[in-house]
């Protein structure tokens, strides 16, 4: 008799629960990045059946930047009490508050994430943090390992990185040192929507079709928020939208779609031609290496 052979979807879980695991054997003081995202809200789901039925040995951490959208904090609030898991976050504010970080001129807080992430790493000496980075998304995160050594300084350099060969992951690091680790880094976003799918699993609101008032900038529709609104010309507009990926309010733009339901999102997925962060973030723009010069510094 052959052994069954895995369909995509239970090989990519397979992968991404060894992988867990594998982490979790190796390393001291492992965390999850968390933003309520759908990628890392699927790698919470990961984690809960990798330690099943023991709860998850590691805590999530959030970097706050305060230009949340509403539904995705109650949806991260929400998730973390009905798991039972411990959350660390990060508020930007409070650098900013203390002088360690000064708000830019536009207004946009997703590039002060990096300070925030690498002095909460280095006070709870976390030394292996898991992401939801996946290969498809851009071109900086292609060059990915699956386990992504970092400097002393947080610092990520492509040439350092160590090569993956049958699915044996290097994990040593010197002290001051941490790794990042991408468990989805194989997954496609229409992997991630059919997962979604089979498994279940709940989701902020806002990836589903909805009215909200936004307005045009570079080709996107952004909400209006604490972050700022409309200037010059731009005007607010009653728009049925939805957002392929959550980040800071003042740089995620949303997407105009009727799709309501996980079968309407995977059929517009699968006719798009561009990824989400191509398709709707605004700091991906600010450069052509704009992703790559963040992860240098530090970032996700």
């Amino acid at each position: 008799m052959t052994a069954p052979t895995l369909d995509a979807l239970d090989a990519l879980e397979s992968e991404a629960i060894h992988i867990f695991r594998e982490v979790a054997g190796e390393f001291d003081r492992p965390v999850i990045l968390f933003s309520g995202g759908k990628d890392s809200t699927v790698l919470v789901h990961l984690a809960v059946k990798a330690f099943a039925p023991a709860p998850v040995p590691f805590p999530l951490l959030h970097v706050d930047t305060g230009h949340n959208f509403p539904e995705v904090i109650a949806f991260r609030d929400e998730l973390v009490a009905r798991l039972g898991l411990r959350l660390v976050v990060a508020h930007v504010q409070d650098w900013i508050d203390d002088g360690r970080l000064t708000e830019r001129p536009d207004g946009t807080r997703n590039p002060l994430q990096t300070v925030p992430l690498l002095d909460t790493i280095a006070e709870h000496r976390f030394d292996a943090v898991f992401g939801g980075g996946r290969r498809d998304e851009e071109r900086a995160r292609a060059k990915e390992r699956i386990i992504s050594l970092r400097d002393a300084f947080g610092r990520w350099d492509p040439r350092s990185q160590r090569p993956e060969l049958w699915n044996l992951y290097n994990g040593r690091h010197a002290p001051g040192e941490h790794v990042r680790v991408f468990p989805i880094s194989n997954w496609t976003e229409l992997d991630v929507w059919r997962y979604i799918r089979r498994e279940r699993i709940a989701l902020p609101s806002i990836y589903f079709s909805h009215r909200r008032a936004v307005f045009r900038r570079d080709g996107m529709w952004l909400a209006e928020g604490p972050w700022g609104g409309p200037r010059g010309t731009e005007a607010l507009e009653e728009r049925t939208v939805r957002y392929r990926t959550v980040g800071d309010g003042s740089c995620t733009g949303a997407v105009e779609s009727t799709a309501s339901t996980v079968d309407e999102i995977i059929a517009e997925v699968t006719a798009s031609r561009l990824t989400e962060r191509g398709a709707t973030r605004a700091d991906d723009r600010l450069s052509e290496a704009a992703m790559e010069d963040r992860k240098r510094e530090g970032y996700f």
